[in-house]
């Protein structure tokens, strides 16, 4: 009886300590990176604001005083107390912001998910066509528009407000939504309603979970769009609706450092609330998502 030789399976690569030392040392360098750029990007916002910090607590503030040399809460006390603007200026700036970040999510599902998913002539002309309104001047828009709300009877309302804050929002809301399409799988989908699942069912419980972060973000930032608009809000709302932005630049005209400070950080600090917000949502969302192309 001969005895037959059985080949080896060809040999497999061994990984060697040196291999595993480069990987780890390749990622803690690119987590060093990350955190480097992360805290370039926070620093540059927050930056900014010190200024203004420093003037709302300060009783008189001038050139070339690097801080104050007395403080007060007078700016806070005026601008926060009872009584004060500030107050219904932030309901209507939350109510036109929430209602333009609503109104542009319902719009932009349908247009975003086209963009996304499908490959059609004529694309580039409706992708510059909806970038067009943001490469305008606001004032241009505002003014265009002005006489179209004129003639409706609508103008010095929160209907025309929201309106027209609506065409510089629609183009971010769309292409985040596009981005956020661009990664579903429709086979997730097909499969759902191979089991019987319905349309809504299959928005419910397919659609909307896999593009959850883009969805979060779009709406977060179309609500950030919508609330620092002021040229569109002082034409449009012809004085009558008064919002954050248009009762800081009213401050502004008054000539009170220290009050217009404290609006502006005031108005500011519900939209940083809002990108830390959005930053943990995405990243809590995106780990189950994995099975998302």
């Amino acid at each position: 009886m001969t005895a037959t030789a059985t080949p080896l399976p060809p040999a497999q690569p061994r990984r060697t300590a040196t291999g595993r030392g480069r990987h780890l040392r390749d990622d803690t360098g690119r987590s060093w990176t990350a955190r480097v750029v992360v805290t370039v990007v926070i620093a540059g916002i927050l930056l900014p604001l010190v200024p203004l910090l420093l003037s709302s607590f300060a009783r008189g503030y001038f050139h070339p005083q690097v801080v104050p040399e007395t403080w007060s809460l007078r700016a806070w006390q005026i601008a926060l107390g009872p009584g004060a603007a500030t107050w219904s200026a932030l309901v209507a700036s939350v109510v036109v912001a929430g209602v333009v970040s609503l109104i542009s999510l319902a719009l932009g599902l349908p247009a975003g998910r086209a963009l996304g998913l499908y490959r059609f002539r004529g694309r580039r002309v409706v992708e510059f066509l909806l970038l067009a309104p943001v490469l305008v001047p606001p004032i241009a828009i505002a003014i265009g528009l002005h006489g179209v709300f004129l003639r409706l009877g609508l103008t010095g309302s929160v209907t025309a407000v929201v309106l027209v804050h609506l065409v510089p929002v629609l183009p971010y809301v769309v292409l985040i939504l596009a981005g956020a399409f661009a990664n579903l799988d429709p086979a997730f989908e097909d499969q759902a309603r191979s089991l019987g699942a319905g349309r809504l069912a299959v928005l419910w419980t397919v659609t909307l979970p896999s593009i959850a972060p883009g969805l979060v973000t779009a709406a977060l930032f179309g609500f950030l769009v919508s609330w620092g608009q002021y040229a569109l809000t002082l034409v449009i709302g012809g004085g009558r609706v008064v919002t954050l932005p248009i009762l800081i630049f009213a401050s502004a005209s008054g000539g009170d450092t220290a009050v217009t400070s404290a609006l502006a950080l005031f108005a500011t600090l519900p939209a940083l609330a809002i990108l830390l917000i959005n930053a943990h949502a995405v990243r809590d969302r995106a780990a189950p998502l994995g099975g998302v192309r």
